[in-house]
């Protein structure tokens, strides 16, 4: 059975800086492209970032120099590392696996709220 469970979230000032993680199990995670996309209630769920099983990343324009995707492929886990939070940056986190054609898993998300 795969799990992706993230954690981290939670409420931050503007500026602010949080770091999530996603731990995942039931799948040979160093196979596996990992991602972070982000939902508002009402707007479409939208890529964050991703790394692949290389390592190589990418990001969605509104988070460059502000974010930063990792991996610990020895800990199943992919982090993502947010600083200088905007109050835009409020959403549902969600990680996603995905490896080929038809393997693609989600968490359950996490709540980023950035709010004075």
């Amino acid at each position: 059975q795969v799990q992706l469970v993230e954690s981290g979230g939670g409420l931050v000032q503007p500026g602010g800086s949080l770091r999530l993680a996603c731990a995942a199990s039931g799948i040979i995670f160093r196979f596996f492209g990992m991602g972070w996309y982000r939902q508002d209630p009402g707007q479409q769920r939208e890529l964050v970032a991703i790394i692949a099983d290389s390592g190589s990343t990418d990001y969605a324009d509104s988070v460059k120099g502000r974010f930063t995707i990792s991996r610990d492929n020895a800990k199943n886990t992919v982090y993502l590392q947010m600083n200088r939070l905007k109050p835009e940056d409020t959403a549902v986190y969600y990680c996603k696996a995905f490896f080929g054609r038809g393997n693609i898993y989600w968490g359950q998300g996490t709540q980023v709220t950035v709010s004075s």
